[in-house]
């Protein structure tokens, strides 16, 4: 029996933005921005907002919508990466090697009649992080990577990791915290499949006390990362207010918008501990534009992309 799906003819191209609560992005603002300077001024943005971990068929009909519609354009995916991807991946004609290596989907286009899937965090997070620690990082300070979070961002990081070519551009350790444990061993099946140098280690838990304990047994210099979206998309922080950040550690707040628990807890630090606090906003641009890219098939030049990170920053909020 075939499958049904709403689909919901358009009068005007769109594209989507598959996520939790959309409508508090400042994308809503900057997308007409790059829409006039991408010279697609009649393209307007439309938001998704599914629940997390929702029912298979919730992120099926949001890509059927995008699949039998002719002015659908296409979609960037936050949050929902590897579940949308578990649930749809036989709905795509072409799936890119990071959206197959990492179980994940971030931008959704079409080409040629056919849907295609790409997992944009390998590039994105990449671009973000090598902006944030400069060459030779981890070489020059011995740090390593604490990650809270195994979902889509988290991975792709590692993955960026495991691929620099530069022993001095990887760390020795990468430690994945996340609270369910699928998303772990999807992490490790990851890894697995790469050769690597570095040293990955799982830890399951959910109890922000012990993940303050892993945090402070981390050397100075390391990389701490929050990839959970809690402080965005779900309340609180993975450490507490006691947890101590390594001293001289760089803290990365994958988010730009909400509570940011984690970056203020960070931030209390950064002269006590003498903490570097990175928000997510970087990577929020890295990746929209990545994505944005993709669906419209343009080229992002690295003249293009300062236009576009320009017309973003006026709307920051």
């Amino acid at each position: 029996m075939a499958e049904a799906f709403n689909v919901v003819p358009k009068s005007v191209p769109t594209f989507y933005f598959i996520g939790v609560t959309t409508t508090k992005s400042s994308i809503m603002q900057i997308f007409p921005l790059w829409m006039e300077i991408l010279g697609h001024p009649e393209m307007v943005i439309e938001g998704v907002d599914i629940r997390i971990h929702a029912d298979p068929q919730d992120y099926r009909q949001a890509v059927a919508q995008i699949k039998y519609d002719p002015l659908s354009q296409g979609a960037l995916v936050t949050t929902h990466k590897i579940d949308l991807y578990q649930a749809s991946q036989d709905m795509f004609e072409y799936l890119d090697p990071y959206a197959r290596t990492c179980g994940e989907l971030s931008s959704i286009s079409k080409l040629d009649g056919r849907l295609e899937g790409h997992a944009k965090d390998p590039i994105t997070a990449g671009l973000s992080l090598d902006a944030i620690l400069g060459p030779g990082y981890f070489g020059r300070t011995g740090g390593q990577v604490l990650c809270f979070g195994a979902g889509g961002s988290g991975v792709a990081t590692a993955l960026h990791l495991i691929n620099k070519p530069d022993p001095a551009d990887r760390p020795e350790r990468f430690v994945f915290v996340n609270r369910s444990q699928w998303r772990l061993d999807n992490a490790r099946a990851m890894v697995a499949s790469h050769p690597t140098d570095i040293a990955f280690e799982y830890v399951s838990n959910q109890d922000p006390g012990v993940n303050d304990r892993i945090m402070a047994g981390m050397p100075p210099a390391s990389v701490v990362i929050n990839a959970t979206g809690m402080g965005k998309d779900t309340p609180g922080s993975p450490v507490t207010w006691e947890g101590l950040f390594p001293p001289h550690s760089i803290a990365w707040e994958f988010n730009y918008r909400g509570e940011l628990d984690f970056m203020h807890q960070a931030l209390a630090q950064r002269e006590s501990r003498q903490v570097r606090v990175e928000d997510g906003w970087v990577y929020f641009v890295h990746g929209w534009t990545q994505v944005v890219a993709q669906v419209l098939h343009v080229e992002l030049t690295p003249e293009l992309f300062a236009r576009l990170e320009r017309a973003a920053a006026t709307m920051r909020k």
